[in-house]
């Protein structure tokens, strides 16, 4: 089964991570989330689920309003070949949540490490980056290097690199 939103907040609190949180309606697009912008301080971030053509899964998480050439990212990313978006099916078994809600805190559903997980470095200009708490019903805000900690504590290390244009 994968984690909950009470689990990923379980397991902050257990590694003492500071992790407020606003409940909202439902977000489905950055377009839908840009209200939230005014209200949460710090980074907003986009998710992109990809997989290359070696079935190599890559979750790359972006700064909401950053833009991404996917006919050259596989270069930057180390993918295998151009990439395309991953189905809803793998990234339900890969990473626990349905279209809508991927995240970066999905690191906390893979404990297999089968996805990569690739921060574009501008993100991490901000001092607090804000992402779904595994539903997209909420805003989950982190410090930038509680967010490597709660990633090291996964078991993955994000590849950082400027993959945004």
């Amino acid at each position: 089964m994968p984690k909950t939103r009470q689990d990923l907040s379980d397991c902050l609190d257990a590694l003492g991570i500071a992790h407020p949180t606003v409940d909202h309606p439902p977000v489905f697009t950055v377009a839908e989330s840009q209200v939230l912008c005014d209200q949460i301080p710090g980074g907003h971030t986009k998710n992109l689920f990809l997989k290359d053509k070696k079935g190599a899964y890559f979750l790359v998480t972006l700064e909401e309003n950053a833009e991404v050439n996917l006919k050259t990212i596989h270069g930057v990313i180390g993918a295998s070949g151009r990439v395309s978006f991953g189905k809803p099916e793998a990234l339900m078994e890969k990473l626990g949540v349905t279209p809508g809600s991927v995240t970066i805190f999905c690191a906390i559903n893979d404990p297999q490490h089968d996805v990569t997980i690739v921060i574009d470095a501008p993100l991490l200009d901000h001092e607090v980056i804000n992402a779904h708490p595994l539903s997209n019903d909420a805003t989950t805000s982190i410090g930038r290097e509680d967010l490597k900690r709660f990633l090291a504590h996964t078991g993955h290390e994000p590849l950082i690199l400027k993959v945004s244009d």
